[in-house]
């Protein structure tokens, strides 16, 4: 679904992000894991077309993605959820949801305002209510919605559960899973361990801005000393 090798990615003079690679296969959710500034959100900004790469290689479903915009590589059905949600203020749920529609597409999951209101039911009941009037978690949950119209293979959560009260969390965690059991592929970025666990399947690990850690999110669980090197504070 993504295949990412040799990305390197500056902001200016900086050098964020050195030979980071990464896959994504049809239906599984993989998690980059990283403490702050390790370079999750640019990962997933450079994959997006928000920020330009300068070098490396950006697959999706076989078709080289690098250096398109951003709103080209949305129409091949990648979907994106930023960090600070980016909801507009005063639009309902319901036009926040006509904002983010696309055609259907062939093979992934079709999406409509009544399935959404089905996989979050809090903004079922506030389906006429302005987004600017909404929680953080709420605002969370119709960002991910909104994405859903525009019927993605693919969809990057950046940092989803960040700031949420513990329900909600669970609440997102269950979405997660069933956009999995529908088919579609997860990238997320997340610093809640506990959180990935529970709904990934494999996980990377940034430091730097290099890739120090691959494998099955099962075995990363078990090893307490990568675990203490590269995600304790």
């Amino acid at each position: 679904m993504l295949s990412v090798t040799g990305l390197e990615t500056y902001y200016g003079l900086a050098h964020v992000l050195s030979g980071v690679g990464l896959t994504v296969n049809r239906g599984e959710v993989v998690v980059l894991l990283g403490r702050n500034g390790a370079g999750k959100s640019t990962t997933m900004k450079s994959v997006m077309g928000l920020v330009a790469p300068a070098d490396g290689a950006i697959a999706f479903q076989d078709q080289s993605i690098r250096g398109m915009p951003p709103q080209r590589i949305a129409r091949l059905g990648m979907g994106y959820v930023p960090e600070d949600r980016r909801v507009f203020p005063d639009l309902t749920v319901l036009e926040n949801l006509e904002v983010g529609r696309q055609p259907m597409r062939e093979g992934v999951p079709h999406w409509t305002p009544d399935d959404l209101f089905a996989l979050f039911p809090n903004l079922a009941e506030l389906r006429h209510r302005p987004a600017g009037r909404m929680s953080g978690g709420e605002q969370q949950m119709l960002t991910i919605a909104r994405t859903l119209m525009g019927h993605p293979a693919l969809i990057l959560l950046d940092e989803p559960s960040e700031g949420l009260a513990p329900v909600i969390v669970e609440q997102m965690a269950r979405t997660i899973a069933t956009l999995k059991r529908e088919g579609l592929s997860v990238l997320l970025s997340e610093q809640n361990l506990r959180f990935a666990t529970e709904v990934s399947d494999r996980a990377y690990i940034l430091e730097k801005g290099r890739i120090r850690y691959e494998g099955p999110m099962a075995a990363l669980s078990e090893d307490e000393e990568v675990r203490r090197a590269y995600l304790t504070l």
